[in-house]
């Protein structure tokens, strides 16, 4: 009896880590592609059948990719160019991906030596997957034949500025993959058959119970339990770290930032002339033993220098300093660094409602001098912004969304648990400026916002009101789906590090001022 072993390694949510630094402090890590790709050179001399996969997030989430798309963009995607070096089989689109336009995306693509598979990202003129195949087929050693789907989170509509997505269609991500894994097994008759999923679960992998709202975002659990044919379900999105089986498919999310990576061994063996699948184990490995490429660090050097001295430029000086010791305290109390935020919204704008979130607990704010390094640590994403005409109703619901994000715990205020687990959304929390409003956590959802006033008069819920807030929140990202289908009222094209940049170049020295505006309590 014949037997065979191969083994698959995939990454998800690299989120443009590929060297091993932390660029907020410039501190090294044990992260990124650099590393990786030495894991994966030393995989192929060890093994006769190996797989390699992205999962998408790849292009986006760093000031070198920032930096890349600002000033060299004429040149090779460097996310691109390493993974052609390290000769991944195939890639799948992220929603990340969209966030630069359509012309990054399409050179990234143009550039790849390896197929992107997103079969439910659809052109709406010909209705067939617009960036590649649906699938591929690879055929290993002993004529072992492997079948690999992509499909992407067909929630980013949700997210995404529209001009980045026009004339693209999203089908539902469980039922195109349904469709193409019985056509798969039907026409091309593989021994195994992978799916590799930009999205993640919406229950609990053992338990079945729903770990979110229901909206079609992730399917993953539904997948495994509904699609017969899938023998690996790879996943990602929600930048989780799991290892599972549901319904007998071997399950896996390996985290997000170049941490780590995701390793299956397959084992088979082949009767009548065909193999089938005796044992399979998933493991997630970190990336801390890992040696540095040193082909991949020489491709890099000259757009890691570039970068650096960029971060490094001095932008602006304030008169004391913004920096944030304590994020939760950040946000139940006005922060000097979130007023800065909403004043260079209003700014950019030119309206006087101004919304935004503290993205994430690593922001630490800004000292008394700022420079490139500190704007896009702390404002990660490309979000441009968005003036939107509003209800005051729309704007009060809009308040009770952003107020379950607290719980009270032992009479003191908290975060709402749904925020942190299964993945931190802490950027689903808003805060307003220029209305007055109290948040009080004891009160039921739907019930907490009181004392809700415009310019010293309570705010008419039937009155329309212009707000600036960014395009992911603009389109109802974060389930604020009162700011779907609203007015545009104005679109400012300029991403929100250029916005920054260019309200330091104006004002210099900016004045440190705080405005009470909002209360949270018990």
């Amino acid at each position: 009896m014949q037997t065979a072993k191969i083994t698959l390694l995939y990454t998800s949510d690299i989120h443009g880590n590929a060297m091993p630094i932390l660029y907020g402090t410039n501190e090294k890590a044990d992260i990124g592609l650099v590393k990786y790709a030495s894991i994966v050179k030393e995989e192929r001399q060890n093994t006769e059948n190996l797989i390699v996969i992205d999962n998408g997030d790849l292009i986006q989430g760093t000031p070198l990719m920032t930096h890349y798309v600002k000033e060299h963009r004429d040149k090779e995607n460097p996310m691109i160019g390493i993974m052609n070096r390290i000769g991944i089989d195939a890639g799948v689109i992220g929603n990340h991906e969209f966030n630069f336009g359509d012309k990054i995306l399409a050179d990234a693509i143009n550039q790849s030596d390896f197929p992107w598979i997103s079969a439910n990202i659809l052109d709406k003129t010909t209705n067939k997957p617009k960036y590649g195949p649906p699938y591929i087929i690879k055929t290993l050693q002993n004529g072992i034949k492997v079948a690999i789907v992509g499909v992407t989170t067909h929630y980013i509509p949700n997210w995404e500025s529209p001009s980045h997505i026009n004339g693209i269609e999203f089908a539902d991500a469980f039922s195109i993959l349904n469709k193409w894994v019985h056509h798969i097994h039907e026409v091309e008759k593989p021994d195994i058959l992978i799916a590799s999923y930009h999205g993640g679960f919406e229950r609990d992998i053992e338990s079945g119970e729903p770990t979110e709202k229901l909206t079609g975002e992730n399917q993953g659990y539904q997948m495994c339990q509904q699609i017969e044919g899938i023998d690996i379900l790879l996943t990602g999105h929600q930048h989780r770290r799991l290892t599972g089986s549901i319904n007998d498919v071997l399950i896996m999310q390996p985290g997000n930032n170049g941490q780590g990576y995701g390793k299956v061994e397959l084992k088979l063996e082949c009767n009548n002339d065909k193999w089938r699948i005796t044992d399979k184990i998933g493991n997630l490995h970190e990336l801390n033993h890992a040696d540095t490429s040193q082909e991949i660090a020489d491709y890099m050097k000259g757009l890691e220098e570039s970068t650096q001295q960029w971060l490094d430029e001095p932008i602006g000086q304030i008169k004391g300093d913004m920096l944030i010791e304590d994020p939760f305290m950040a946000r139940i109390n006005k922060h000097a660094f979130i007023q800065f935020i909403q004043e260079v919204q209003m700014d950019a704008s030119g309206v006087d409602i101004s919304v935004t979130s503290l993205l994430n607990n690593t922001s630490t704010g800004f000292g008394s001098v700022v420079t490139m390094r500190d704007i896009v640590s702390n404002y990660m994403y490309p979000n441009t912004l968005v003036v939107l005409e509003l209800t005051g109703k729309d704007i009060k619901d809009a308040l009770e969304k952003s107020a379950e994000y607290f719980i009270v715990i032992n009479d003191k205020v908290a975060v709402n648990p749904a925020y942190i687990n299964p993945k931190p959304q802490h950027y689903n929390y808003d805060m307003w400026e220029g209305i007055e409003y109290t948040i009080q956590v004891s009160k039921p959802v739907g019930t907490r916002i009181s004392n809700l006033s415009y310019h010293g008069e309570p705010l008419d819920l039937k009155q329309n009101y212009h707000v600036v807030l960014n395009n992911y929140r603009a389109s109802g990202g974060g389930n604020y789906h009162m700011f779907k289908n609203k007015t545009v009222v104005k679109e400012i094209q300029q991403d929100a590090v250029e916005l920054i940049r260019a309200y330091f170049q104006k004002k210099q020295v900016v004045d440190l001022i705080v405005k009470n505006n909002f209360s949270v309590i018990v």
